[in-house]
């Protein structure tokens, strides 16, 4: 039975390549996730402001739109390994910089502010390829697998750095957590360099912006995929709290456990993906996908309604076991039915779906909290992600219905990589 429902590492075993890139993300992960508690506890001890701290993903949505749209145009046009390695570079460089910004006898918030935002830009241009780089060095079958693995690699940072985050920020300061991340950034880069090149095809378009339009189109022509990003901005925009937390955490007393906030929602999630066997063997992605979003909605309202730090941290926790069943079904539509030659642009429009969301989602809570109080501010949201989400799914029901023994999509791909897998292999026995 454990045996069943217990995550499947075997790609790690059969694929050197994506071991490599997986433990350079693991490491990287760890890293940023400091970085992630540290800018909105500075920006916050800085100006004691709710609008201070949600005004961090405002500056960071427009750079995410924009280049993650382009970045997925270049990751069906440039190596995807090398857009990886070079991004990875210049946000070790902007880290470093809010090193020494630390060190002012007065930081600047502006600074702080541009590197935010330089960081939405740099995460747009390399995600995009980090995905699409997938299907490239696993094979189809262990797709599933791989995805759940990438998840936990970035569920483990987010555990282990935000529990660092709050210890160092209590005893050393921020300087030290930036630098702590450029350290990180250091050790990945060296695995990045030991990932074969991953060049396009010969399908692959130009980068430009009719290349980009094309990739629109296709994303919004499949109500399916439609489908998976609506559900999840919806859950995201209204109910990510994420920028409430330093005052969630003083307003209960408990500023000890800010790194429980931010962990509490991984610790679900993990559970989730270390019982991630049956995901292979469920084959209904699209109705997975809506439920998900609808526990998450719930376990965020939930949260709201208590001043018990227990269960607060526990419904974060389920919100995120919710969060986590939505994004490997999420994960396996992309990746299993989407024509490589078309994937670095999906992988962009995925990147807004499941990053803009919560930006955006940063803004409203701190807006809501700002006019209302912190606790309507979550409340509301998770209510709103409910509503929102169950309107979605029952305007797309190709989503809601997606199987991936069926879908027509799927179907297809699954044909085009067994060939490329057969010509593969004839090809080794030629030789």
């Amino acid at each position: 039975m454990l045996k069943k429902i217990a995550v499947d590492i075997s790609p790690l075993r059969k694929y050197p390549d994506f071991r490599r890139l997986w433990s350079s993300g693991l490491i990287s992960y760890f890293g940023s996730m400091i970085t992630y508690v540290a800018l909105p506890f500075q920006i916050k001890e800085l100006t004691n402001s709710y609008i201070a701290v949600g005004l961090m993903g405002a500056v960071e949505l427009i750079p995410l739109i924009v280049f993650g749209l382009y970045g997925g145009v270049l990751a069906d046009r440039v190596d995807r390994r090398k857009m990886i390695l070079f991004t990875e570079f210049a946000l070790m460089v902007m880290t470093f910089s809010l090193f020494i910004n630390s060190q002012l006898a007065e930081p600047s918030l502006i600074w702080i502010y541009i590197v935010a935002g330089s960081f939405a830009a740099l995460d747009g241009l390399q995600r995009p390829s980090a995905d699409a780089i997938l299907p490239r060095l696993v094979g189809h079958a262990d797709l599933p697998s791989a995805s759940a693995l990438m998840s936990l690699r970035w569920q483990t940072g987010v555990i282990t750095g935000p529990a660092l985050a709050g210890i160092l920020l209590a005893t050393a300061g921020t300087g030290t957590a930036y630098l702590v991340d450029v350290i990180t950034f250091a050790i990945s880069i060296i695995f990045i360099l030991r990932v074969k090149s991953v060049k396009p095809t010969e399908k692959e378009s130009a980068p430009t912006m009719k290349a980009m339009a094309e990739g629109i189109r296709y994303a919004t022509s499949r109500k399916d995929l439609l489908g998976t990003y609506l559900v999840d901005l919806a859950a995201m925009f209204f109910a990510m709290p994420n920028a409430l937390f330093p005052f969630w955490a003083d307003q209960l007393n408990a500023t000890w456990a800010l790194g429980l906030f931010y962990a509490a929602g991984t610790i679900g999630s993990v559970f989730v993906t270390l019982t991630s066997g049956w995901i292979k063997n469920y084959h209904h992605h699209g109705r997975a996908v809506f439920l998900a979003a609808l526990g998450w909605g719930a376990a965020i309202t939930l949260a709201g309604t208590t001043n018990s730090l227990f269960l607060i941290l526990l419904f974060l926790a389920l919100a995120g076991a919710s969060d986590m069943v939505s994004a490997l079904f999420r994960g396996a539509i992309w990746n299993q039915s989407i024509p490589d030659e078309l994937r670095g642009r999906l992988a962009g429009i995925e990147l807004l779906s499941y990053s803009v969301g919560p930006l955006g989602g940063q803004m409203r809570a701190g807006t809501f909290a700002a006019v209302t109080n912190l606790r309507t501010s979550v409340i509301s949201g998770g209510l709103l992600c409910i509503g929102f989400v169950s309107i979605a799914a029952a305007a797309l029901p190709k989503f809601r219905k997606y199987d991936a023994r069926t879908n027509e999509f799927a179907v297809e791909q699954r044909k085009i990589r067994a060939e490329d897998a057969k010509k593969v292999q004839n090809g080794d026995s030629d030789q």
